[in-house]
């Protein structure tokens, strides 16, 4: 599907002009008059890129931007300023307002269509990033909305044989960031890049080859989505539109404006915290929707997922799969005389006891409460019922200390073994096993009980 893009202009002849220019490239396009319209279009409909007009009747395009960047529902949503208005203040008001880039009229089509594939690229790979955490969050994991981002400046380096300039642009950036300068990189990808938040890249250097550089970086794995803003000679369009070709993020003229790069850079560093959160907030809601708070082993979900396939793989010919059940002994005498935050603590040691008597290769879980289970792939009867044997002696050996409890206390398991046969179900594997913590329980506790089809 194509992307959709919203422009938004008072003046009918510019709309169709963009319109017309949009569609021969295959883009979706949809339209408006006021900058009210396009926050309502852009909440609903969520278009993968904004082209607004600034000189707008009743609300103009800086405001239009501004208040859709600080609606969490529309600030991902990338913005770029369409107007005749040219001047420097413009410009930096434009970009301080959120706006993602500043088009100035007449445009320039190949530029524009370059920005347009750029911007649109990163907004449907935002959008992937949203749509995967959203996901997680709806099972139950993860707190609720996307809080707004604050942080303190970001890591800036300045590839820049231009020492002058690059002095300028340590000065100006200092003030809000932490610049470093790097008189030459060529095509040398060190460690002096790791953790960045935006390298700068003069394309104009003589040293090196700028644009080689950023062909290098945008080719590696580790450095593909790392932004890049390109300082590019004013009037060298071969240069600035190679950049864009090449995947820049953003583009300065040099002579380097300071003040506008300084809103350009904070926009890079902006978006790229973003990402970070949400990829951030991706592993750790993956993480949380897998494993069980408490004791940190994985939890049911995952356990009933992970022998689904195992036990399906055996069926079709695939190695044997073992399972334990295991159920602490009298867990709710120790709840009921010490309190739920002394079982809360024998659980969680139950469970590092667990955890460091299985293979590297067994799924250690809790089911809920206090009976857990493992997962034991590859693995034969009589040697689920070893490893079974280690937990319990481990388990029974050594007294459990927790808080409230006074002396230690001793605590045991009752395990029960099974191992798959050809056409078992996991529920009929969970089944067999659970019999045998039945059987463990009817012979006195503290005991394992292998259970054979």
């Amino acid at each position: 599907m194509s992307a959709r893009i919203l422009v938004v202009d008072d003046v009918e002849t510019n709309v169709r002009l963009l319109e017309a220019k949009l569609t021969i490239e295959y883009y979706d396009v949809a339209t408006c008059r006021d900058g009210a319209t396009a926050i309502e279009i852009a909440r609903a409909e969520q278009p993968d890129l904004i082209l607004l007009d600034v000189m707008m009747p009743v609300m103009d395009g800086f405001e239009t931007c501004r208040r859709l960047k600080d609606d969490p529902v529309t600030r991902h949503i990338p913005v770029v300023l369409v107007t005749a208005l040219d001047g420097r203040e413009d410009r930096i008001r434009g970009l301080e307002a959120g706006a993602d880039d500043f088009l100035s009229k007449p445009l320039d089509d190949v530029i524009l269509m370059a920005r347009v594939r750029s911007l649109t690229r990163l907004k449907i790979m935002i959008d992937e990033l949203r749509e995967r955490e959203e996901s997680v969050r709806r099972i139950g994991i993860g707190d609720a909305g996307i809080e707004r981002l604050r942080g303190t400046g970001g890591r800036i380096v300045i590839v820049d044989d231009h020492d002058e300039q690059a002095a300028h642009i340590v000065a100006e950036l200092g003030k809000n960031h932490r610049p470093v300068h790097l008189g030459t990189m060529g095509n040398d990808l060190s460690s002096s890049i790791n953790g960045v938040d935006l390298l700068i890249i003069n394309a104009a250097t003589k040293g090196f080859d700028g644009l080689r550089l950023l062909a290098h970086l945008r080719a590696r794995e580790s450095t593909r989505n790392l932004p890049i803003l390109t300082l590019v000679d004013t009037g060298d369009r071969p240069r600035l539109l190679k950049a864009l070709e090449l995947g820049t993020n953003d583009i300065v003229s040099i002579p380097v404006d300071g003040h506008e790069l300084s809103a350009r850079a904070f926009t890079q560093v902006r978006r790229k915290r973003y990402t970070e959160f949400l990829r951030e907030r991706l592993e750790r809601n993956l993480e949380a929707a897998v494993t069980d708070v408490l004791t940190g082993l994985h939890n049911r979900r995952y356990m009933s997922s992970q022998l689904q396939s195992l036990v399906s793989r055996a069926n079709l010919g695939g190695d044997q799969v073992a399972v334990l059940i295991l159920d602490l002994d009298h867990f709710k005498i120790i709840n009921d005389s010490f309190g739920h935050d002394a079982g809360d603590e024998v659980l969680r040691e139950f469970a590092v006891r667990l955890a460091t008597n299985v293979r590297a290769l067994d799924l250690p879980c809790r089911l809920g409460g206090e009976e857990f289970v493992v997962v034991m792939p590859g693995t034969s009867l009589e040697d689920a019922q070893t490893i079974a044997e280690r937990i319990r002696s481990n388990v029974s050996r050594e007294p459990f200390r927790a808080k409230g409890m006074g002396e230690a206390l001793t605590v045991t398991v009752s395990v029960g073994v099974a191992a798959s046969v050809p056409d078992d179900t996991p529920e009929t594997l969970l089944k067999r096993a659970d019999q045998g913590v039945y059987e463990a329980k009817a012979l006195g506790r503290d005991k394992v009980v292998v259970r054979a089809a």
